[in-house]
């Protein structure tokens, strides 16, 4: 199951949406920063996220005509839930970023938020121990796999 819904920062004094897809176990999977809120960016970010997860069971979102469009066209087998409170478990997510970006003022590039925002991503998953490989896992072991992820944000 996987919880996909949009959000918007300021960046540069403009609103800019991102993003967000997290699993069932609360790991942020993917994070996409974009200008618009359309059908071509909705179908960008399911694009990446069908490439690098796999296709989904069932995926929860918002009622947003772009979310149903791409979700019909790329994911044919997967359900699509639109149920009021569904989503709530990645709507509570973004109370977290915007959080923490509401000390920063805003940020001042694309870029900039882009890696902000996947960096924060990182943070969560690590400190919810979605990098740990097992019980008896190594601490050096969690700390690599944190760090090629970032590697590939930056």
């Amino acid at each position: 199951m996987r919880f996909v819904d949009e959000t918007y920062v300021k960046v540069a004094g403009k609103w800019r949406y991102v993003y967000r897809a997290i699993d069932q176990y609360g790991q942020i999977i993917d994070v996409l920063v974009s200008a618009r809120r359309d059908l071509r960016d909705a179908r960008r970010f399911f694009a990446r996220v069908l490439r690098a997860h796999g296709e989904p069971v069932e995926v929860v979102t918002d009622r947003a005509p772009a979310s149903r469009a791409a979700i019909e066209g790329l994911m044919l087998a997967a359900c699509h839930n639109t149920d009021q409170y569904a989503n709530n478990r990645v709507e509570c997510d973004h109370g977290r970023l915007k959080a923490r970006l509401r000390p920063m003022r805003g940020l001042k590039r694309d870029h900039s938020a882009r890696v902000i925002i996947r960096g924060h991503a990182l943070m969560q998953n690590t400190r919810r121990g979605h990098y740990e490989l097992g019980i008896d896992a190594r601490s050096h072991r969690c700390i690599e796999t944190a760090f090629t992820e970032l590697a590939g944000t930056i």
